[in-house]
């Protein structure tokens, strides 16, 4: 076991193109590190619907540039067997570590396979890259990025022609051709031969940002925003400039790229702590709102002040008010959500006579959606322009919720009484989650286990009225490892993350609201039953 260990760990070092990561496979080798090597060649990285995802260093398991040269070539010889060997690839990256080395290696086996490969000139937000395939008429798609996964980490994303992000059976297709990849030397990689586009590209896709707007709407609401130490900043100050909305405020500490993000544990809005520069320079400013991307500015976070201090809306609660704004504007089109996200967006849809969809998680299958007008999830994502960008936009999204905010100032009221508006409406629906985050993934697979073995008959007093095992699939869902029951009033859905080592639920509780002045009971009593459904869940799945 040993010697082959070794052995492994000495053929991948002589292919590996990096300097960096040879050296520290070449220490380890040196020093007999059985147990680091083991976990860096117990494997390889999987290649599946979120494309690649890991921390960086040398081996198989590890984000590097021989994993990316390897992705880069399945991809390339997919594209091939799909008759779109001469077809053009197009290559953005944020500024995470490696991020600038990944796009270059893509760029250089993509021209060395015949296909015509360009690259994005600098570092930029995720939805200009989405949004670059179909403008330019490209094959295919890669970002280099690993969204909001602490700093040590770096991804890579794969969307095909239509604009959206993998799904099966193409995801397996190029993990086939990426495993037919018996060696690095096979794979041509020539110095040049691929386009760095300019900024006509980045130029048209603010242009489309316009878009998203009502002509002649109000843009007065002040905002504090945080790029989250990621690419977010000058294109997002860029569409607000164009929009004509004020100047936000920055967050100094967080307002340029930087790789380490020395000022939060974990680059996602969502994470405790994320945001509180930015409620410090809101107690400063006073401003409407405080808006907060995320390190590849995909999501957006809304925060508003809720009586004396500053608190961060959830994805439901955003997602709910932008649906109500497009509304009242008068849109067309199909409303659609992932099966995690709140129940709030079918009523809404509903009420207005709209079509509405519920997809699995992710925006792969929500931008999927025929005749989508407006799609979101509960993780901070918001499609809110899927012709110009079929997958989740924080600067749009950020432009949009700014423009409800305006309206609303100009009438004395704020995001939160519109949301007041919507309980009353269509009853107080409140979520949260149970997120367990796990060294051992093992603890996972029990988990779901366990629950399908002993599905809970109640939970928090409330009948499950139906147990649906995801995996099955259903007439309108694919199969997915999940779990979801309906209960008398609350939903939960219980899956694996994809993209991180955690077993997410979430919890969905309606509260009918009979008039504005039963607001605060509504909110005790859903308060209430969302800790005793996170508790009883706890017990039953032995988390």
């Amino acid at each position: 076991m040993h010697d082959d260990l070794i052995a492994r760990a000495k053929a991948w070092l002589a292919e590996d193109p990096d300097t960096e990561t040879r050296d520290e496979l070449a220490k380890l080798i040196d020093v007999g590190d059985t147990a680091e090597l083991s976990d860096r060649f117990g494997g390889t990285l999987q290649f599946g619907t979120a494309g690649l995802r890991g921390e960086l260093g040398a081996g198989p398991m590890r984000m590097n540039r021989s994993v990316v040269i390897r992705a880069a070539a399945g991809l390339a010889a997919y594209l091939r067997k799909q008759g779109q060997g001469d077809g053009l690839v197009v290559i953005g990256y944020d500024a995470r570590h490696k991020s600038a080395d990944f796009a270059r290696d893509t760029a250089a086996v993509m021209t060395g396979a015949g296909l015509r490969a360009a690259v994005l000139p600098r570092p930029l937000p995720t939805p200009v890259l989405a949004f670059a395939i179909r403008h330019l008429g490209a094959v295919a798609g890669v970002e280099v990025t690993a969204s909001h996964n602490p700093p040590r980490d770096n991804g890579y994303k794969v969307y095909l022609g239509d604009g959206s992000q993998i799904v099966p059976p193409a995801d397996a297709e190029i993990a086939a051709e990426i495993d037919a990849i018996a060696s690095l030397h096979d794979v041509p990689r020539p110095d040049a031969g691929w386009e760095i586009l300019d900024d006509s590209v980045l130029d048209a896709y603010l242009a489309r940002t316009d878009a998203v707007l009502a002509a002649g709407s109000p843009r007065t609401a002040r905002t504090v925003y945080t790029a989250m130490h990621g690419v977010g900043k000058d294109v997002l100050l860029a569409a607000f400039a164009r929009a004509g909305f004020p100047e936000p405020v920055l967050v100094a500490e967080q307002a340029e790229p930087d790789p380490d993000f020395p000022t939060v544990a974990f680059p996602n809005p969502e994470e405790p702590g994320a945001m509180d520069l930015a409620f410090a320079r809101a107690r400063d400013t006073d401003p409407d709102l405080v808006i907060a991307n995320d390190p590849d500015a995909d999501r957006c976070a809304v925060a508003v002040k809720d009586g004396a201090d500053w608190r961060m809306l959830r994805g439901d609660e955003v997602g709910a008010l932008l649906a109500a704004h497009l509304v009242r504007r008068g849109v067309t089109g199909t409303f659609a959500e992932s099966i995690v996200s709140s129940s709030l967006l079918g009523r809404i849809a509903g009420k207005a006579g709209l079509p509405y969809e519920e997809t699995l998680t992710g925006f792969k299958w929500i931008a999927r959606v025929d005749g989508l007008r407006y799609g979101y999830e509960e993780a901070l994502g918001y499609c809110v322009d899927p012709e110009g960008v079929r997958d989740k936009d924080g600067i749009t999204a950020a432009l949009l919720i700014t423009e409800l905010a305006s309206v609303l100032k100009e009438e004395g009221r704020t995001l939160l009484d519109l949301l007041d508006d919507l309980a009353v409406e269509h009853g107080l629906h409140a979520t949260d989650q149970l997120s367990v985050r796990v060294q051992d993934l093992s603890l996972i697979a029990d988990a779901m286990r366990r629950l399908r073995e002993r599905p809970p008959a109640e939970l928090a007093g409330l009948s499950v009225v139906r147990a649906e095992d995801l995996a099955r699939g259903s007439e309108s869902l694919p199969p997915t490892d999940g779990l979801r029951y309906t209960l008398d009033g609350a939903r939960v859905v219980v899956r694996p993350s994809g993209t991180e080592p955690k077993l997410k639920c979430y919890l969905e509780v309606v509260v009918p609201v009979s008039a504005p002045s039963a607001l605060p009971a509504a909110r005790t009593r859903a308060a209430e039953l969302l800790a005793a459904v996170k508790r009883d869940l706890s017990a039953a799945a032995g988390i």
